[in-house]
């Protein structure tokens, strides 16, 4: 696991995937208005801003002060005095750190630089502050760590650079707590976490012929499943990579899932940007979905899968069982292939963000609730139940007529089931007090809030 510098780094790059040949396939020899020679026609209809990272070249934008180079980290650490994201706050307070791993790459050749541009070109926000670091492969965790573990602390809460991070994926360790017997509250259930596929550098630095055998195995995997998960793979408008569906899907299919919010888009901010997400956009990239559309598997955004198994109502059990077995079924496929899931036991799931490591999951459900919601302190209260509070329109947004998505705040350190409980638990509890104070019986829900 040793990291390589300098010549040396250009040598194992060049082992490792420009002589990965069982990686190559025709379809790579693409023309110049197609990545990686050029853009698609799709990205070239978008703003100059975002094509400049929807190509084969790491983001450089002057306009969005995207600057910082992806591919070495200068001499000199750049100024981060009035950054506002974890990244920097380490930085600033171990300026040493730079200098140790600014010439320290992984054997996939992913380099300091790589790692900290998105946090560097985005000085953030006082009020919301994100990790300011992405991880270029599954070894950046480890090469890098006296940088990564103070950041994983401070982002999941002083999580401990010796814990262990437990899994559990047992149906029959999820409560039977029936959270809405009414029907009247509870809108839909979900369940989404993402998976890593070990030996592919992860999406801030997956090179083209690499991303295409990540879709080529994912979409093996995704095909195997039966029952009420069989469905199908459709790759985003646009994409040449899969030969069933050369082209992809139409516009119209594209915005039919896009508009239920089951499909993702374009990266359109800096911070995806910098990260290295839109490379080769849409190359590569699609959505498979089952028949019954209560299952969905985004391969190729943000991480290399992003799975979601969702339903109306509150039977949030029944929708684990989905998402578990999926998960579960896949990973048979990829280990056929050589292949398996990245974990290990002190981070759990390795995905790009380390706000996302452990489970990756978020376990939520869209409640109708106008009255408890609507006290100063709803989202102190879900807080203290280990449960996040986030209008319907996501992170950040405002509630429209009493409708929340609550799910479980913690990533690391608890697993999957624990943190499904946790909803459960919490979600119960809401809805029976928003049911109290209907009858007028605020003073009961007032009661138990203050013993918390």
């Amino acid at each position: 696991m040793a990291a390589k510098t300098g010549a040396r780094v250009l040598a194992a790059c060049g082992a490792t995937f420009g002589a990965a040949a069982a990686w190559k396939n025709e379809a790579s020899a693409a023309t110049v208005d197609y990545p990686p020679k050029g853009l698609s026609k799709g990205v070239r209809e978008l703003p100059k801003w975002i094509q400049a990272g929807c190509g084969d070249k790491e983001y450089f934008c002057p306009e969005k002060g995207a600057l910082f180079p992806a591919n070495f980290a200068p001499d000199e650490m750049p100024d981060l005095s009035k950054h506002s994201n974890f990244m920097a706050e380490v930085l600033r307070e171990q300026p040493e750190l730079y200098a140790k791993y600014k010439d320290t790459y992984t054997k996939n050749g992913v380099g300091l630089a790589k790692c900290i541009k998105t946090g560097v070109d985005n000085p953030g926000h006082p009020m919301i502050k994100t990790c300011g670091i992405v991880a270029g492969d599954e070894e950046s965790y480890t090469v890098f760590a006296d940088l990564f573990e103070p950041i994983v602390s401070a982002r999941h809460g002083g999580y401990a650079r010796d814990a262990v991070h437990p899994t559990d994926m047992e149906l029959s360790h999820v409560l039977d707590t029936k959270i809405d017997p009414s029907g009247k509250y509870v809108l839909t259930s979900r369940v989404r976490t993402g998976r890593s596929v070990r030996g592919i550098r992860l999406p801030p630095s997956i090179g083209f012929d690499e991303r295409r055998e990540l879709e080529r195995v994912c979409v093996k995997g995704l095909l195997n499943l039966k029952g009420v998960l069989k469905g199908d793979y459709y790759p985003l408008h646009g994409s040449m990579s899969y030969k069933p569906k050369i082209g992809g899907m139409s516009n119209e299919e594209e915005e039919f899932l896009r508009s239920a919010g089951n499909l993702f888009q374009e990266p359109d901010s800096t911070l995806l940007l910098a990260s290295g997400m839109g490379r080769h956009w849409p190359d590569a990239r699609g959505i498979y979905h089952n028949t019954a559309k209560n299952f969905f598997v985004w391969v190729g955004e943000e991480d290399h899968l992003r799975i979601v198994s969702m339903q109306k109502g509150d039977d949030i059990k029944d929708v684990f069982s989905r998402f578990a077995i999926a998960c579960n079924e896949v990973q048979k496929v990829l280990t056929s292939e050589g292949y398996d899931f990245m974990h290990n036991g002190h981070l759990g799931f390795i995905l790009t963000c380390p706000s996302n490591l452990g489970t990756g999951l978020r376990a939520g459900q869209m409640l109708q609730i106008p009255l408890i919601s609507a006290r100063k302190d709803f989202k102190n209260i879900c807080k203290k139940m280990g449960l996040q509070a986030r209008g319907a329109a996501g992170v950040d947004s405002a509630s429209v007529g009493g409708k929340w998505d609550i799910s479980n705040a913690d990533r690391l350190g608890k697993s999957e089931v624990e943190l499904v409980n946790i909803m459960i638990n919490g979600n119960a509890k809401i809805v029976r007090w928003e049911q109290l104070m209907e009858q007028g019986r605020s003073a009961e829900v007032e009661k138990e809030i203050a013993a918390m």
